[in-house]
């Protein structure tokens, strides 16, 4: 689904999520109220923008030589819950001709920006949108979801289609090689699911459960332990007890540790889990550095395998 962000500014926190709106924006939004309406693009390549790098990686590989590319969000060994808009991102954002952005409030202060710099020939694809999905939804971490990508990537052929109608048989067969290069990791999703199914595992966030539940894991860290650490919050301390008692006990095969968000409570758990010889694979929110959207997500199920089967510990994605 596109749209161009005519959505009115709201103030009330998304659910599931902690807080965006941090007071430098304020400024940027002040800034880019002087800026008017957003530059077209050169010619020769249309200015797009994936808020998040594995949406620019996917807007790359359809667009290819047509479009000219920029990731706002690029960092995997930063956390991205801090992120904060400067003027330069926001510059970026209001000169391009087609953003992607996740929404379920991952980005919104990206939406800010947009609306703050309306501009109704801006194709913007919101990920939360074109997969029908409410705001209550609880895990904002959609591009683990097997379904995704597919649909990003179509509405991205036909954003770019209606930029620049003459190559739009050229994206939409690189829709098609795109679909096509999926395949191996639904291979080793299924592969994954037929040999273990229900494979017990612990997290310390919610970033990869879309993809461990298309695995057929089932996934025993509580549900309030895993939103507590996502948004910032105080645990209940029953929580983590039954999250040290699954090492302790070895109610799980493997801990799946976000990398890029870590505090000494998480590192309590990745400390208990190697203390018990469990082994623990290394989750990202950002696309790591040197992959692909497939390749990295291909990754990540050849990791979880390795740790199931051998015992395999992968705590970063080289």
């Amino acid at each position: 689904m596109q749209n161009t962000e005519h959505e009115k500014l709201s103030t009330a926190r998304q659910p599931g999520r902690r807080s965006w709106a941090r007071s430098p924006l304020l400024s940027v939004l002040a800034l880019l109220l002087g800026l008017g309406t957003a530059q077209v693009a050169s010619a020769a390549a249309i200015h797009a923008v994936g808020v998040e790098n594995q949406y620019a990686n996917v807007i790359s590989q359809i667009g290819g030589k047509y479009v000219q590319v920029s990731a706002i969000e690029s960092n995997p060994n930063t956390d991205p819950h801090n992120f904060e808009a400067s003027p330069a991102v926001a510059r970026e954002m209001v000169a391009a001709r087609l953003v992607v952005r996740n929404g379920l409030g991952y980005d919104s202060w990206a939406k800010k920006i947009l609306i703050a710099d309306a501009n109704p020939k801006r194709q913007v694809i919101v990920v939360q949108d074109l997969l029908h999905l409410p705001d209550s939804t609880r895990n904002p971490h959609l591009w683990y979801k097997p379904e995704t990508m597919p649909a990003v990537a179509k509405a991205v052929a036909a954003s770019l289609s209606a930029l620049d109608p003459a190559h739009k048989a050229y994206f939409d067969a690189n829709v098609q090689k795109f679909d096509a290069s999926l395949q191996p990791w639904y291979a080793a999703i299924a592969s994954f699911k037929a040999k273990y199914p229900h494979t017990p595992v612990a997290v310390t966030e919610p970033v990869a459960d879309y993809m461990l539940q298309a695995a057929g894991c089932d996934i025993k860290t509580p549900w309030n332990l895993r939103a507590a650490i996502m948004n910032g919050t105080d645990p209940a301390p029953q929580d983590v007890s039954i999250q040290n008692q699954l090492f302790k006990s070895h109610l799980v095969k493997v801990l799946l540790y976000n990398q890029q968000v870590t505090n000494s409570l998480t590192a309590s758990f990745l400390h208990n889990a190697k203390a018990a010889h469990i082994p623990v694979v290394s989750v990202y929110e950002t696309m790591p550095t040197g992959y692909t959207y497939q390749s990295w997500m291909l990754a990540e199920v050849q990791a979880l395998r390795a740790a199931v089967e051998h015992g395999q510990s992968t705590t970063a994605l080289k």
